[in-house]
């Protein structure tokens, strides 16, 4: 009678996150205790068809991102002719090298002061809150594990909201806040309590949702309790229009806040991709690759909440690009964070551009606020989401 097999030996960890999709394939494949070892050759032949079909991804990757960069900067211009007064591709071109190369360009002063003093500069920020809140959603439902996860789950949208109408209705600014540093610092006191809420339930990423929905009645009730007790009909409708989502009035120092903090929150995010990676296995599976999963969502969360609360901040509440923009790059790249994130990014850019030269024109001269535009167009599709996760139910 032959021996019992001995057991096959468990596949180390990775030495690395960067190497996590690969190790959890490994972990998880069965053994094939009676097939012969490979021979060098098939193995070298293998590795060489790895190798080739990660170069094709690569060079697919590149062609999307080179592809939706010239695709964003065009829509950027074509946005900044819109309106109602004309100006043409032409005259943007000539006014952006005016500013930048110096290169004293004949330009109608009416045109100029058109394009670099409000059109451009709203774009831009139209184009990096796109970015930003697709991010903070794509970032958010690979955290949560949770496809209808945007950033406004943790209640930071509502907390800005209740920390703009705290200064604009009270009187708050008179020592120097201002609207948007009320509604930054009400985001960050909302992230904060859903934290607290969520470790009181015992943690977990199921419980910061729970907190979240908590968080966001909380400080909803706020901000009505303070329109209702305090403000005048004229802070009313200003408050409002700003709740709704507004671009109205953004400078070129906004255009660098935004831009900034989008930036560096995409680049910490590509650092992190394969860390979400392994957070699409569970968090049992991610800590057995060697990541620090506490340590990890929270920074990641905390991230997500500075980077809502800088945007929200200037711009107002914008919903749904957080949920929208991350399934439909989903779509195109797939799954994998490294590709996924800067496709969400360039996406929200785009989409946000078009929402809000949209929202300029089709009421013109009163301009029709960004949010309700990209409720119009989120509303359908999460209920085409709800519809979805229901069929595979």
């Amino acid at each position: 009678m032959s021996s019992p097999a001995a057991p096959a030996a468990r596949p180390a960890p990775p030495s690395t996150a960067c190497d996590a999709a690969d190790a959890v394939a490994v972990a998880v494949s069965p053994t094939e205790g009676s097939s012969p070892p490979s021979s060098p050759s098939a193995r070298t032949t293998g590795t060489a068809r790895r190798a080739a079909g990660r170069a094709r991804a690569a060079l697919t990757s590149a062609s999307l991102g080179l592809g939706g960069l010239a695709l964003l900067v065009l829509s950027v211009g074509a946005a900044v002719t819109l309106g109602p007064a004309e100006v043409s591709l032409v005259n943007v071109r000539d006014v952006v090298l005016n500013h930048l190369a110096d290169a004293q360009i004949p330009v109608r002063v009416s045109e100029d002061a058109i394009v670099w003093q409000e059109r451009l500069p709203r774009a831009l920020v139209a184009a990096a809150c796109g970015a930003g809140l697709g991010l903070c959603g794509a970032i958010m439902q690979s955290l949560l594990r949770n496809p209808l996860a945007d950033p406004y789950v943790l209640g930071v949208s509502s907390g800005a909201s209740t920390g703009a109408v705290a200064v604009g209705v009270l009187g708050l600014g008179g020592v120097g806040l201002g609207l948007s540093g009320g509604a930054f610092l009400g985001a960050l006191v909302a992230f904060a309590l859903v934290l607290a809420l969520s470790r009181l339930a015992g943690g977990g990423h199921d419980r910061v949702v729970l907190a979240g929905v908590a968080g966001t009645q909380l400080f909803s009730a706020l901000t009505s309790l303070i329109v209702f007790a305090v403000a005048d009909s004229h802070e009313t409708r200003g408050v409002m229009f700003w709740l709704l989502g507004s671009l109205e009035g953004v400078r070129w120092d906004d255009v660098a806040l935004s831009a900034g903090v989008v930036a560096l929150g995409t680049l910490i995010c590509l650092r992190s991709a394969h860390a979400l990676d392994a957070f699409a296995f569970g968090d049992e599976i991610a800590a057995s690759l060697g990541l620090s999963v506490r340590k990890v969502r929270l920074g990641l969360l905390l991230l997500t909440a500075l980077m809502t609360a800088t945007l929200v901040s200037v711009a107002g509440a914008i919903g749904f690009v957080g949920l929208v923009l991350p399934h439909a790059a989903r779509l195109l790249v797939g799954p994998r964070h490294v590709r996924l994130i800067p496709t969400t990014a360039v996406l929200g850019a785009i989409f946000m551009v078009w929402v809000d030269a949209g929202s300029r024109v089709a009421f013109a001269p009163t301009p029709l606020p960004a949010g309700v535009g990209t409720a119009l167009i989120g509303v359908p599709v999460f209920v085409a989401l709800l519809a979805r996760r229901r069929r595979r139910a």
